[in-house]
């Protein structure tokens, strides 16, 4: 199954990165900003309704970060599995039409706001499918397989496998990669609910043990977890992998007691960078206006 790389044996998501000037924006919360233009997602299959019931309100967002500074934008698809659309009574094409139609959107969305806004300030955006974790939907993970099928042949330029919770499910997603043949970079991106170690209690040392044998993943790092883990987990990160770091936590609001205010999401960005991060962006609670102060930072703007 693979997809060439645009650029022929040029890996698109390290292009971006030198493009971007070592360090490229990938864009926010989706469901937030879903739920900010009144839409409801209060279900089971949580942003990925509106892919049934308002598919212009996802590209409305897709532009929104674009317009922002996004480098990479992120689809729709995160809880969009198969069964989770079947539950719903449709039928299995119907499921996997609507899981196409999560990367379809958002390639459409780039190229449009490419057609529109090409130039110095901008580039041309990269799309990642999301594949979230076998925890987003309560299955066996046994639709993993033609869901990985289906996003790949819908043609995005790479996949974003987040929120992963253990070991085991990362040797999963790199044996699945090598089983498919998958062509397109990916990043695996884990959470963290202490700062120190996976959900499941195994060390990162473990858990990127195995992604460092494989030349399927090409980058890995930490998502929908607090802000003020992340440095820490860059610092540990880049003793264990030489792959490029992505982050992209949740907003968190972090308090600094010395000079009495909020800290901004931005300076965390910076910190991030400087710690070697390669890719950086926000999940849950996160919105457009977090990643133009992120982009506006890294890219110098500000």
């Amino acid at each position: 199954m693979g997809r060439e790389n645009g650029n022929g044996n040029e890996n698109v998501l390290e292009d971006l990165i030198r493009r971007a000037g070592d360090c490229a924006v990938v864009d926010g919360g989706f469901a937030t900003q879903l739920e900010n233009h009144g839409a409801s997602i209060n279900d089971p299959l949580w942003s990925a309704l509106c892919l049934i019931k308002e598919p212009d309100l996802i590209e409305r967002v897709h532009l929104e970060y674009l317009e922002a500074g996004a480098d990479i934008i992120v689809s729709s698809s995160y809880q969009a599995t198969l069964p989770g659309f079947q539950s719903r009574g449709l039928s299995l094409e119907e499921a996997e039409s609507l899981l196409t139609k999560s990367v379809k959107i958002a390639v459409n969305a780039r190229d449009k706001f490419w057609s529109r806004k090409p130039g110095r300030s901008y580039n041309r955006a990269l799309v990642a499918a999301s594949i979230g974790s076998y925890g987003a939907y309560l299955a066996d993970g046994s639709e993993y397989r033609r869901r990985l099928q289906v996003v790949v042949e819908a043609g995005p330029d790479l996949l974003a496998f987040e929120t992963i919770p253990n070991k085991l499910e990362a040797q999963a997603c790199v044996e699945l990669l090598d089983e498919e043949n998958v062509s397109i970079p990916s990043w695996i991106c884990f959470s963290s609910v202490d700062g120190e170690n996976a959900p499941s209690g195994e060390s990162f040392e473990e858990c990127l043990d195995i992604i460092n044998k494989s030349n399927k993943i090409s980058a890995v790092g930490i998502n929908c977890a607090p802000p003020h883990f992340v440095l820490s987990l860059i610092h540990r990160f880049k003793e264990s992998t030489a792959k490029p770091i992505v982050v992209y936590p949740n907003s968190g609001e972090i308090w600094d007691g010395i000079a009495k205010r909020w800290l901004k999401f931005e300076i965390f960005a910076t910190r991030w960078r400087n710690a070697g991060a390669k890719l950086i962006g926000g999940c849950c609670r996160t919105t457009p206006s977090t990643i133009r102060a992120i982009s506006n930072v890294l890219k110098g703007r500000e």
